[in-house]
């Protein structure tokens, strides 16, 4: 398709990376819908970028795989060896890649999250929550990030991909930092360089030693796939693990602190979950709307010359989907800024959609289903520990979530 348009977009008046805006991205999203539903902005150095915000713009952005591709370089764009070692070679996952080589990857990594795989581990889920909810509430005060959202969804991920324990806090930390990361300059990037050396000498000491001894755990199918020379180059291989192990669990953490804030500042919906556990699903549904854990969608890249939102938009230009305005689009979802633990119908887009919806959505609604039912059985009274204006939110341009949630909680 030819563009037409010849408008270009305009520059939003704030930063989408200030304190301001990550304790409250709502108010700004709500302008650029009615005001500027696609802008562009300068991200240092990733260059400039388009940003829609509307739900329908952001569904057919995500959903038109002919005219925008995930893989920059169908659109044209080289990747240099210094950017495939910063990005941990994740240009090689197929959160990258686009058609075939796509779906031979989703395909493999798809195995993690099948609905038989994730619903034998709700035993196992509901055991680890409630051990860690004993020993994170002893002197009844506690850190829901630190205690339970961190925690739960590690230990699951790194049971199915066989990873010793005392390997698991350093690995979200290791991750922790280079999410921070996101939209950062080229000098904060270089600094955390070693960490990014870390996680690869991790992953590939890992999947060598699975190599060695294999298992039934996850991480020990891929290594036979990969070995069978035909599906998985190493590359891709330690890139898949990556995806996997970030997918499994850093949803999910979001999902949890930012679901239980929620509750605490809607006691009438907290006070209505109690008295109706069986909204419970609903409820999952609804935070991952109203909180929207994952802000900012994977850029897409035009594949040709063509129009969005009355806009030329160039071949190779990088848009990005604003999931966490499309969840508050007032044209899709009635009185989208309140939280209702009923909402009946709930379209959100929090984890994608098309061919590139989220592996881990299947564990990261019975993990957070699974978290939320053992507080509400376990705890009769729960408050904030802090004022609400001391919480502090994490640097990440692409997720949203709290650094801690200090609680008091009453049995």
């Amino acid at each position: 398709m030819t563009a037409t348009a010849t408008r270009t977009a305009p520059t939003p008046s704030f930063n989408f990376t200030t304190p301001e805006f990550r304790r409250d991205p709502y108010p700004f999203y709500a302008q650029l819908r009615h005001e500027m539903p696609i802008v562009r902005l300068n991200q240092g150095r990733r260059g400039e970028s388009y940003y829609v915000s509307r739900y329908d713009d952001v569904m057919a952005l995500i959903k038109d795989v002919e005219r925008f591709a995930s893989d920059k370089r169908t659109a044209g764009h080289k990747v240099s060896w210094i950017e495939s070692r910063l990005s941990l070679g994740v240009t090689e996952s197929m959160v990258m890649k686009d058609g075939v080589d796509h779906r031979r990857l989703r395909t493999l990594a798809h195995k993690a999250f099948t609905p038989m795989r994730v619903a034998a581990l709700e035993q196992r889920i509901a055991q680890i929550a409630d051990g860690l909810l004993a020993a994170a509430d002893a002197g009844r005060t506690m850190d829901m990030i630190a205690g339970l959202a961190l925690p739960l969804p590690v230990a699951v991920i790194s049971d199915m991909m066989g990873v010793d324990e005392r390997y698991r806090h350093r690995f979200h930390h290791w991750m922790k930092g280079i999410l921070e990361l996101d939209g950062a300059g080229w000098l904060e990037l270089l600094t955390n360089f070693p960490n990014m050396i870390k996680i690869n000498r991790f992953l590939r000491e890992l999947i060598g030693e699975r190599r060695k001894n294999k298992g039934d755990d996850l991480l020990s199918a891929l290594v036979e796939a990969e070995e069978a020379g035909d599906k998985l180059s190493f590359d891709e291989l330690v890139a898949s693990t990556l995806i996997i192990l970030l997918a499994g669990h850093e949803t999910t953490v979001n999902l949890i602190g930012n679901g239980m804030l929620a509750l605490l500042e809607h006691p009438d919906q907290l006070g209505r979950l109690r008295a109706h556990p069986e909204l419970l699903d609903a409820a999952v549904e609804e935070m991952l709307r109203y909180t929207s854990p994952v802000q900012l969608n994977a850029p897409r890249f035009a594949c040709v010359d063509t129009e969005l939102c009355g806009v030329t938009i160039r071949k190779g230009d990088a848009v990005c989907p604003i999931i966490g305005s499309a969840n508050h689009d007032e044209t899709h979802f009635e009185d989208p800024e309140r939280f209702d633990v009923g909402r009946q119908p709930n379209r959100h887009v929090a984890f994608g959609f098309g061919p590139h919806f989220c592996l881990g959505a299947p564990l990261a609604r019975l993990e957070a289903k699974i978290a939320f039912r053992a507080i509400l059985q376990r705890y009769t009274d729960i408050q904030l520990a802090v004022p609400r204006s001391e919480l502090t939110w994490r640097r990440s341009q692409s997720v949203r979530g709290l650094t801690s949630l200090p609680l008091r909680v009453r049995r």
